[in-house]
This record gives structure tokens, C-alpha cells and sequence, in this order.
């Protein structure tokens, strides 16, 4: 067996036999033209017959998958379409008097490079959308025979345009795809009956090929870099589209584990598609809403994909802890409008930076502490280095145009702290008008309960904030005074501890009191034995992981 670890970038266990497709020949031949008149304008018919493709395969998408999925390749069109980049090739032609395919290839080399030096991952991303477009126009003009079929599928072995060029199935089987990369076009063209999986050396979790990948449901690892080997065409392999790992020729232990979750995956699948779309509603008709927790923007597809109604929890301090240097506002907008986009009007809570205790970053420069868990941390960071909280508070305010982005404060033991927040927040909303930069007015602003300071102090919270979301986690640990990190105590740490159940209880009376609504966000909210209290006691909300949203709207269904 040989173990390959990539990046999981869609989720699933894929089991099957490999093939590993080619890479294309995009060799491109430099040629002196006499008539550079006549070759832009062999350029620009080129460029209109792939819009015209482009179209095509939108449709078929469209049709497949639906529109918002589509979107993509509207955008590819309009790439196509773009002064800029039509004028740096008709210039280039002018110039150098070199043919169209040349010039083509060299502009999208340029603009490649320039959106791959760019700090924002998702603009990184549009390296491969610029390479695909671009070679798309490349093969008009070199008479390949585009592949986009009318019911948008790559069939049999007769593809012409881009990397997949020696077919996908053979005897009717299917396969698992290894490829060096797979272009956006090329992926959303798969016959997704004859492929069980992909797997690329290249790529990123916040490429279009990966999204499309998600969305069609297809496990996906992309990064395997020098592991890519073309002899595993033919050898078994297991794919884990969550972990990132690849086995080629896997020993039994490894294949029975891996057929034991796939057929688990399986089983949730179909409660998935029982209960996609029906209302987290108890036969008595008492409604909860469940969204799910992520910590990457890229965790937003497995909400879409559990059927989650929204995200009730968005730890953002991940933008930090997985960076060597301050994130700046730029990188931080980037990725919250990400997740707001993708999440179209489904609610997006995002909580503010909560670093220390057992997250630590070292270009924060925290000083030793002898009990971090009750230290500086969260809150108390931001308040003190408003600098910090500031850039974090724009780019939060800036991406709420984009999509139902509310904003949540953790570790709040006291008004005075969220008044001190809210203070700051209305400073960079002021900054932000002079800068007619625009940004949703009535933002709304939650805080975390998960000190016995913050449930004591309910009453008078829910007067300055729109929700509650109890913390379930640091709850329990503040109420028993037991360090979460430390496993001797795990025997008095007791989530299911009366205490907790009251402050919990307290925390939603509070809120109901005061006319806001409530949720829970760590892990009791998955807990399905606490599923019945927590009806009982009324709560509003429940945020959890997100392959827990099913199995809990089946049991509240239930009820």
C-alpha cells in the first residue's frame, strides 16, 4: 500500500480503479505574421466561438445543477469578454506581429501570474479560470473540436480540448480520475456516472474546480504535488475527500475501514435526501432553527451540502491561527464575503477574534500565563488592541453587503465590554461612510454566553444585542471550574451537570424576556441525548458540526 496525503477539498469515500488522464499538449508555436490586422481578427472570431461554447456549457450547468452554480462560467465569459484582456492580446499581435495563438498564451501567462502573486486565496484561484478561458479561444484557434456536449457530460474517448484527452470509462466501468489538473470547464463536463472521485496534483480548496467538485457531489484531493505517479493507471485506490489521504493498492485493514465509513456515508446520504428541505419542525409544530459550525471559508460547501439552514458559528480566529502575520482587512473581506456569497440568504454569524487560552498565535506576542483559560484572551484582546479588532470589524462591515452576515462577541462577562465593542464597531462604521465605502446599516450583533458572569448579567445583555448563542464549551468549564485541556479532570467535567442545564435554562429565559431569540453553539447542541431538554426549555437555535445538522432535524422531527 502506498499512503498519499493531499488536500481534501470535497467530501467522501471514493473506492475504485484509477485513470490517469494525460496532460494536454499545450504547446504553442511563435510565429512572424505579415497581416496583424487579419490575425486580430482571427483572434476576435476565436474568441467569439468559445463565448459562444462558454454559453453552452452554462446552460448545461445551469440545467444540472442550477443557476447559482452556473454563475461560474458567466464569469468565465466575461473574462473573455474584458477590454483588457482583449487589448493585451490584439496589442501583442500589433506589436510583435506574432499570431493569435501565441499571444493569447502569453497574456494569460501574465494575467495568471499577476492573480497567483495576489495575497487573497480566492484571487489565486482565478489563475486557473484565466489559463482555462484562455486556452479554450487557444483551441478554436488551433481547430480543436470542443467537448461540450448538449447534456453537458465528457463521453467515451473522443475529447478534444484540454487534459482530458484519453477518455474516462472503458467497458462501461467507472474511475477514479488522477490528473496533474483539471480545468473548472473540464470538471463541470465529467460524466458523473462513470467517475467515482478526483484526485489532481495541483489545486486549492477555494478553487472553482473544487467547488464544482462539491457540487457534484464527487470526492475530491488536490495538492498530491510529486506523488502524482501516471503507473497507478489501473492499480485500486481509496480516496478520503475529508482527510486529504490516498491509498493506492490499500491493504485489507485499510479497504474494510474505508468501505465500513463509506457505507456509513451512504446511510447519511439517504437520511440526507429524506430530509433535504423539510422544516426543523417537532410534530407539535415547535420550530428551531439548525445552522452549522465552520472554522474555513471553504467549510461553507459542507453546510449547503448538510442542508444546513445557515451558519451559526464562524470561528474566524482560523484566519489567524493558519498565518504566519497579521491577516489584513483585504484578506479578511475576501474570505467572509466567500462564505456570505456562498451562502446566498442564509444567515452567517461570525464570531469575532477569539485567540489565547488554547490558541495561540506567535506574532500576537502573548505574554506566559500560569491559567490562559482565564486570561487574555477573546475579548479582552480586541478591547485592549483596538487597532487589531478594528480591521477585523471593517472587513466584517465591508463583506455585509454581500450576503446575511451578523457579528458575535466571545468571552462577555459584563455590558460594559459589548458597549465598549459596540463603540469601536460604530468608529469603523464612521470611518467607512467617509470612505463611501458601503455596508449593511443594521448589522446585527450577538454575544456568546459562556461565562456565569455573562448568564447572571443576562437580563441586561439582551437590552444591547440582537441574540444570544450559549457556548457550551467554556460554559461548562466556568461553571464546574474544570480546565477543558486538562484530561484529569474529565470525570467532574460534566456537560450534563444540573448547573449547566440551568444556566442554559436561565440564559433563554433571559433572552425570551427581552424579545431576542437564543441558540446554542458547542457541542452539547449535537448532543441528542439533551435534544428534549433543550425543546423543553425553548430554545431558538441550534449550531452545530455540520454532518450533525441530519441526524438532529431527524430526531427533532421526530419529537
Amino acid at each position: 500500500m502506498r499512503t498519499i496525503q493531499g488536500v481534501g477539498v470535497s467530501a467522501g469515500i471514493a473506492i475504485g480503479t484509477v485513470r490517469v488522464l494525460a496532460a494536454a499538449d499545450h504547446a504553442v508555436e511563435r510565429r512572424v505574421i505579415d497581416d496583424p490586422q487579419a490575425e486580430m481578427d482571427r483572434f476576435r472570431a476565436a474568441r467569439d466561438m468559445a463565448v459562444a461554447q462558454l454559453k453552452q456549457l452554462r446552460d448545461n450547468v445551469a440545467a444540472e445543477f442550477g443557476e447559482n452554480k452556473a454563475e461560474l462560467f458567466d464569469a468565465h465569459r466575461l473574462m473573455l469578454q474584458d477590454p483588457d484582456y482583449a487589448g493585451c492580446v490584439e496589442g501583442l499581435i500589433a506589436q510583435d506581429k506574432v499570431n493569435a495563438e501565441f499571444a493569447v498564451k502569453s497574456v494569460a501567462e501574465q494575467f495568471a501570474a499577476m492573480f497567483a502573486a495576489m495575497d487573497s486565496s480566492t484571487m489565486q484561484a482565478r489563475a486557473a479560470d484565466v489559463e482555462d478561458v484562455s486556452r479554450r479561444v487557444m483551441n478554436v484557434l488551433q481547430g480543436k473540436r470542443d467537448s461540450t456536449a448538449q447534456d453537458g457530460s465528457i463521453q467515451g474517448d473522443a475529447v478534444q480540448n484540454g487534459t482530458v484527452q484519453n477518455g474516462i470509462a472503458q467497458n462501461g466501468e467507472s474511475h477514479i480520475i488522477f490528473a496533474q489538473d483539471l480545468a473548472p470547464s473540464e470538471t463541470a463536463q465529467l460524466d458523473r456516472a462513470k467517475v467515482l472521485g478526483l484526485v489532481t496534483a495541483k489545486g486549492s480548496a477555494n478553487s472553482h474546480t473544487a467547488i464544482l467538485a462539491r457540487t457534484m457531489g464527487l470526492p475530491a484531493i488536490t495538492g498530491i504535488g510529486d506523488a502524482f505517479d501516471p503507473t497507478d493507471d489501473g492499480h485500486v485506490a481509496v480516496i478520503d475527500g475529508t482527510s486529504g489521504a490516498v491509498f493506492v493498492d490499500p491493504d485489507e485493514a485499510t479497504l474494510t475501514e474505508c468501505q465500513r465509513r463509506k457505507a456509513e456515508a451512504e446511510e447519511h446520504l439517504s437520511l440526507l435526501r429524506k430530509l433535504k428541505g423539510k422544516p426543523t419542525e417537532t410534530k407539535s409544530g415547535q420550530r428551531v432553527h439548525l445552522y452549522a459550525n465552520i472554522s474555513r471559508p471553504s467549510d461553507a460547501a459542507a453546510v449547503l451540502a448538510n442542508d444546513a439552514e445557515g451558519i451559526g458559528l464562524f470561528r474566524s480566529e482560523f484566519l489567524y491561527l493558519e498565518r504566519e502575520d497579521w491577516p489584513t482587512e483585504e484578506f479578511q473581506f475576501d474570505a467572509y464575503r466567500q462564505v456570505a456569497q456562498e451562502m446566498g440568504d442564509r444567515p452567517v454569524i461570525i464570531r469575532t477574534l477569539d485567540i489565547g487560552a488554547d490558541k495561540q498565535v506567535d506574532y500576537f506576542n502573548l505574554d506566559h500565563e500560569d491559567n490562559p483559560a482565564l486570561g487574555y484572551r477573546a475579548i479582552r484582546i480586541c478591547l485592549t488592541r483596538p487597532e487589531i479588532f478594528k480591521v477585523q470589524l471593517r472587513a466584517l462591515l465591508r463583506a455585509s453587503t454581500y450576503g446575511n452576515i451578523a457579528i458575535m462577541l466571545p468571552m462577555i462577562t459584563s455590558v460594559q465590554e459589548v458597549r465598549d465593542a459596540k463603540r469601536i464597531l460604530e468608529e469603523a462604521k464612521s470611518e467607512l461612510r467617509g470612505e463611501h465605502t458601503d455596508f449593511n446599516e443594521s448589522i446585527q450583533i450577538g454575544v456568546m454566553i459562556e461565562t456565569p458572569a455573562s448568564v447572571i448579567m443576562a437580563d441586561e445583555l439582551a437590552a444591547e444585542v440582537d441574540f444570544f448563542s450559549i457556548g457550551t464549551n467554556d460554559l461548562t468549564q466556568y461553571t464546574l471550574a474544570c480546565d477543558r485541556q486538562n484530561p484529569s479532570l474529565e470525570r467532574f467535567a460534566d456537560p450534563h451537570s444540573p448547573a449547566v442545564l440551568r444556566m442554559i435554562q436561565m440564559t433563554i429565559e433571559a433572552a425570551h424576556r427581552h424579545g431576542i431569540w437564543c441558540g446554542i453553539c458547542g457541542e452539547l447542541g449535537a448532543d441528542l441525548s439533551l435534544t428534549d431538554t433543550f425543546l423543553r426549555l425553548g430554545i431558538d437555535e441550534l449550531s452545530v458540526s455540520p454532518t450533525s445538522v441530519l441526524p438532529l432535524r431527524n430526531v427533532i422531527r421526530n419529537h
